[in-house]
């Protein structure tokens, strides 16, 4: 329980810079002391409102019982309310510049009702004892750039769900019981981090989290805020990192939420050119005013900093970029310069990255931007973004255009699986196969797969295999690795009892394979953005479908050499050019690790442009991997 608080000049002060970088710490609702009585402390920023005041299970949700006090010019609204508790429901009721009346949930409340309920919740976030200090100590010297990484992007209300009854008529696990069954399985299979989608509180389960109403609230439909922190605790302690998804992009209309928060525009552009997202249906951010660019920035950190949370993938990156974005001619202003760059954006994130990643060494800042803007993961410094890493979407998209062809048409589309090499050091990348890609009526991954069902299994693990030795980070998500059948809904379960079934779990085997193989060669990470780490031995085999290419280790030892048939025929004597005449271990086929490798004597017999080469028997849809 603290102490007295109230909104100082100095608060006001940087509040008013956008540089309060905990000012999560004053605004909201906190436990607090006054006199000699407890109660709980809020703090709202209305800059227009004619009065606001306090509502919530306390005073019977009387709108005269609690009036709150202006503090000082920058609009910022406070009362303590003796007696009031944690656990009591509240929200603010603001009576607007035009005489509005608005009953608003609090933008920086730690908890909230579950839905349909709209109201926040009093917690006390800061009272949880965390058990993760050998991790937090270590994550300082993770680095991106030379560590390996491989993320298992999950929807924590769908992974696994409870029978349905009475009782629970929602069936989700709850924080706790999630981080133990998520554990175990991350760990076995071999994932690094895993990435969790729709934490942020969200009136609509359909959104997945993407459309937030509480920035600063863990969801309620999983449990509670100490719940929340438990599960990243328990994480941690099995040396499993914990990215969350965060979407500063935009925000939806909801009359409990930030639109129109005092009866203007407060948190958005008032002008709906610049200020809602006519596809989306949602506001967007003002990214000049410095209140709501700290709003952001002190989120970022309350997640990081507060939650342990050990990085954020942004969301929709390019529609907060462009002005434009998803709009027609009429529907956007130009820029002072006339063009159509978000410059307030630009800034906003310069400003984020730096702040987060400077504060705290070994967290990621990941952007998902779909286009060929420049320099997203450059440095702040020299005109870059500053973020960590960004998904790598046009990869992603050639590579899934490619797997989906007849293998008879693969020959015409060679240069789809090729192209990304061409870039591959222009930016930090992450391969992603993400749950983007298994929606709206686009397929399950397995189910995108040309052929009869037999030829969809071999597809994927010939797919998965280049996923996995192919330059850059990993991302997967849930249901990928053991072939889905249905597409994903967040309304159900993912399809567990597939496992009982050979080819499922021969999949399932596979992909574990391919991720233990991941973490335990240094050459397939350690060289992600290095143009010394990978060398395609042929790059130019369209008429046969077989890529072959190498990865070498920053150690010079345990180099892998892959080949990779994408074609249901079998090359008998299918010889390969090597750098040097030497040993080469065949470690890994299409079936997973071999028992016993095999060695292959390279001989002096030119082949791919090499003199040195040797000849081995590829089957159809073949993977070979070898160490040298």
């Amino acid at each position: 329980m603290g102490e007295k608080m109230q909104f100082s000049e100095l608060d006001q002060y940087l509040f008013g810079q956008g540089t309060h970088y905990d000012i999560y710490k004053k605004l909201g609702a906190h436990p607090a002391v006054e006199g000699r009585k407890k109660g709980v402390y809020f703090a709202v920023w209305a800059p227009n409102a004619q009065s606001v005041s306090v509502i919530g299970d306390f005073n019977k949700w009387d709108t005269k019982a609690n009036l709150m006090k202006k503090a000082g010019p920058i609009g910022v609204f406070e009362v303590f309310v003796p007696g009031a508790k944690i656990g009591d429901l509240y929200k603010f009721f603001i009576v607007g510049m035009h005489g509005e009346e608005l009953y608003k949930a609090d933008p920086y409340a730690n908890e909230a009702e579950l839905r349909p309920g709209t109201a926040s919740r009093v917690a006390d976030i800061s009272a949880y004892k965390w058990k993760d200090a050998t991790w937090m100590k270590k994550r300082q010297e993770f680095n991106e750039v030379t560590d390996a990484m491989s993320i298992y992007e999950v929807h924590p209300g769908s992974w696994k769900k409870h029978p349905v009854n009475d009782e629970d008529e929602n069936g989700f696990y709850n924080y706790r019981e999630f981080a133990h069954d998520l554990a175990k399985y991350v760990k076995e299979m071999g994932y690094t981090h895993v990435e969790l989608m729709g934490i942020a509180e969200h009136p609509f389960d359909g959104s997945w989290g993407y459309q937030v109403t509480g920035y600063y609230a863990p969801t309620s439909r999983y449990g509670t805020a100490q719940d929340f922190k438990y599960m990243v605790d328990y994480l941690h302690r099995n040396k499993i990192g914990v990215i969350l998804d965060w979407v500063p992009a935009h925000f939806p209309k909801d009359a409990h939420g930030l639109a129109e928060f005092d009866g203007t525009a407060v948190y958005e552009h008032q002008d709906p050119r610049q200020g809602e997202h006519p596809d989306w249906g949602t506001k967007i951010y003002n990214y000049g005013r410095p209140e709501v660019k700290n709003f952001l920035i002190a989120n970022a950190l309350f997640w990081i900093e507060e939650c342990h949370v050990d990085g954020l993938r942004v969301d929709a990156v390019a529609s907060m970029l462009y002005l434009d974005y998803g709009k027609q001619d009429g529907q956007w202003v130009a820029n002072k310069y006339g063009d159509n760059k978000n410059l307030e954006a630009i800034e906003f994130f310069k400003h984020l990255n730096t702040v987060v990643l400077g504060r705290n060494h070994g967290t990621v800042m990941i952007a998902e931007e779909s286009t060929a803007w420049p320099m997203v993961t450059g440095k702040a410094e020299d005109d870059g973004l500053g973020f960590s890493l960004k998904w790598n979407m046009g990869w992603m998209n050639d590579f899934l255009e490619y797997m989906k062809l007849d293998p008879y048409f693969r020959k015409f589309n060679h240069n789809k699986m090729t192209f990304s090499m061409t870039y591959a050091y222009s930016e930090k990348y992450v391969l992603v196969l993400s749950h983007d890609e298994v929606v709206h009526l686009k397929c399950s991954m397995l189910n995108k797969m040309p052929g009869y069902p037999d030829d969809k299994f071999k597809n994927l693990k010939a797919a998965y295999a280049f996923m996995f030795f192919h330059p850059g980070k990993k991302l997967l998500f849930m249901g990928q690795e053991f072939g889905q059948l249905r597409e994903w809904s967040e309304e159900r379960e993912l399809d567990w009892f597939l496992l009982g079934e050979d080819n499922h779990k021969d999949l399932q085997d596979f992909v574990k394979t391919l991720l233990h193989m991941y973490r335990k060669y240094p050459a397939l990470y350690g060289g992600d953005n290095d143009p010394e780490g990978f060398e395609w031995i042929n790059a130019d085999d369209g008429d046969r479908s077989i890529f072959s290419f190498m990865r070498k280790s920053p150690t010079k030892r345990n180099n892998l050499l892959f080949v990779v048939n994408f074609t249901p025929v079998e090359r008998t004597d299918y010889r390969v050019g090597v750098p040097k005449k030497k040993q080469y271990k065949l470690i890994m086929d299409e079936h997973g690790l071999l028992e016993k490798p095999q060695i292959f004597k390279a001989e002096t017999k030119e082949c791919d442009n090499r003199e040195y080469s040797f000849a081995y028997s590829l089957p159809p849809y073949g993977v070979a991997v070898f160490t040298y």
